[in-house]
């Protein structure tokens, strides 16, 4: 899919995307490049280690924690749920952002307005394979463009970049956008991932450079 049109810079108009694709907000600023970044037309590959393949019959995501009932999808079923668009840019802690991806998958709101969240809930951690985790803000994660993303500019989401399923919050740096996500639990308190643990920042917002938790 040639999708160049919506790296220009420019914030992108309503007419030339797909209908009923979500524009995040961040890609309608007039200036869509986060302080400190540099863009790229690339996506590079980065993480900590890459698991095996991962046989989408023996995927499962599930939901815990501050909710009733609890939720689980195997692959089917989150193929049957509603599915979503989200027209997005991309920032890498490490400093590059790639502007105008298109993910598709399930948004967030439609899989957490399937059960009761607890008025308690204030956090989430994500797991993912591996024993990767990452936590972000309850009110972040439920934004309109939050979205369990599996394909990503017309194609199915890769392996290196996450896929089957990763999350996608395009509001804060891409480490919060767990690759190879399995699981969710929503918590009362705040509990450090796996990059939070060795120093980077518990919330991540690119626009005021939330690297690290010393800032």
């Amino acid at each position: 899919m040639a999708l160049d049109k919506y790296q220009t810079g420019e914030p992108p108009a309503a007419a030339d995307v797909p209908p009923g694709t979500i524009i995040s907000p961040d890609a309608q600023r007039a200036q869509r490049v986060p302080p400190g970044q540099s863009r790229t037309r690339k996506w590079p590959v980065l993480d900590a280690g890459e698991p095996q393949p991962i046989d989408v019959a023996q995927w499962r995501l599930t939901f815990s924690g501050l909710i009733d009932p609890a939720l689980g999808f195997d692959w089917p079923q989150f193929q049957a749920l509603p599915r979503t668009r989200v027209l997005a840019d991309f920032h890498c802690v490490t400093r590059w952002s790639r502007l105008g991806n298109l993910w598709e998958g399930v948004a967030v709101r439609e899989i957490l307005g399937r059960t009761r969240i607890d008025p308690a809930a204030r956090f989430v951690l994500v797991r993912a394979e591996l024993g990767w985790s990452t936590n972000l803000p309850l009110d972040h994660f439920l934004v309109e463009d939050a979205l369990f993303a599996d394909r990503h500019d017309g194609a199915p989401l890769e392996h290196v970049h996450g896929g089957p399923v990763r999350l996608i919050v395009p509001r804060l740096y891409a480490w919060k956008s767990a690759k190879w996500v399995r699981s969710v639990e929503l918590r009362a308190e705040d509990s450090a991932g796996f990059w939070e643990q060795g120093g980077y920042h518990m919330r991540g917002d690119p626009w005021r450079e939330e690297r690290y938790d010393w800032q």
